[in-house]
């Protein structure tokens, strides 16, 4: 099996009516400081907060009924814990999720709030896989991966196909990654749609494994990251990601905690939206001229919202601090 454009298109279908089709937001301020200009897709807008919501759910209906109602199983820090909560929510069936004891407490309030039971684990010392795999053998759950997956990697390619549908001259595109599920389905399409397009992956600089791997032409294994982008701190790309990863993506750029709180602050207050450190990768990348921006039609995808408030105030207070 592979994943091709048109089990996006599938995944389209099966998300009408259900998934918001987020708006595109430009920034003339943001513009002006880059050079180009840049249309943002907001999935910090989506359900559940976040772009995950497409491919939790997308891979939940593609199960028969009687593998769902026994019911299912995810593994996250945070955003696809609650896109899978909620979808299960949705099909009024039990969710259990493993998520790690550290995890941002608004993530894990909230998907406890969706009705999923939360078992924790140490992100540094246990491993979450196993820790799952074992549940499903005990409980006869169905796993929901949180990018290692075609349907999940399909769901979520469905929100740069309607960037593309909404904006179609694009010269390049920038997606944040962490098992790359987004940045896969979201290569699929682009290519597909727009082959010229220049394609760049986004990652923080303590979890640069993706751009590690792309170099080396296989996947690379690094200890796993602390950065304040919890939702990318994973230490090596998908199995399935990464073949689809190195054939379409051009490039993958490395941005710092402090550019990613800049970015957070620059969009909450010159844009009105709140974006969490995960979700403004890509916006950061263009913001500090990770590549040459001037001139060029730049989408960028907002990929969740989901930030604790007290976080969000120690993030100002410190970029203050330094100013």
């Amino acid at each position: 099996m592979e994943l091709t454009f048109e089990m996006i298109r599938t995944a389209q279908q099966r998300l009408a009516g259900v998934a918001h089709r987020t708006p595109v937001l430009t920034s003339r301020q943001f513009n002006e400081r880059t050079g180009g200009k840049v249309f943002f897709k907001a999935e910090n807008l989506q359900r559940a907060g976040a772009f995950k919501f497409r491919g939790a759910y997308n891979k939940i209906a593609s199960l028969t009924a009687e593998v769902r109602e026994a019911g299912i199983l995810a593994y996250s820090s945070g955003n696809h814990a609650q896109a899978v909560a909620l979808s299960a929510r949705i099909f009024a069936i039990p969710a259990v999720i493993v998520m790690p004891a550290d995890a941002p407490r608004i993530k894990v309030e909230a998907t406890r709030n969706y009705g999923a039971e939360v078992i924790f684990y140490d992100r540094y010392t246990e491993n979450r896989i196993e820790i799952g795999e074992q549940l499903c053998r005990e409980r006869g759950l169905t796993m929901v991966p949180p990018y290692d997956d075609y349907e999940v990697m399909a769901g979520a390619g469905t929100a740069i196909l309607e960037l593309l549908e909404d904006v179609p001259d694009l010269d390049d595109l920038l997606i944040c990654c962490s098992g790359c599920g987004l940045l896969a389905g979201s290569a699929v399409v682009a290519r597909q749609l727009r082959p010229s397009i220049r394609i760049y992956g986004v990652e923080p600089e303590a979890g640069n494994d993706t751009r590690l791997s792309l170099a080396k032409g296989e996947r690379v294994e690094i200890p796993v990251p602390k950065t304040i982008a919890d939702g990318l701190a994973v230490n090596t790309p998908g199995r399935l990601t990464f073949p689809i990863i190195r054939e379409l993506v051009d490039d993958i750029l490395l941005v710092s905690d402090g550019e990613l709180v800049e970015t957070i602050l620059f969009a909450l207050e010159r844009m009105k939206v709140l974006v969490e450190p995960s979700g403004a990768a890509a916006a950061a990348a263009v913001l500090h001229h990770k590549f040459e921006t001037s001139g060029r039609r730049i989408g960028v995808i907002f990929s969740g919202g989901n930030i604790d408030l007290t976080s969000l105030a120690g993030m100002c207070g410190h970029l203050a601090e330094s100013l």
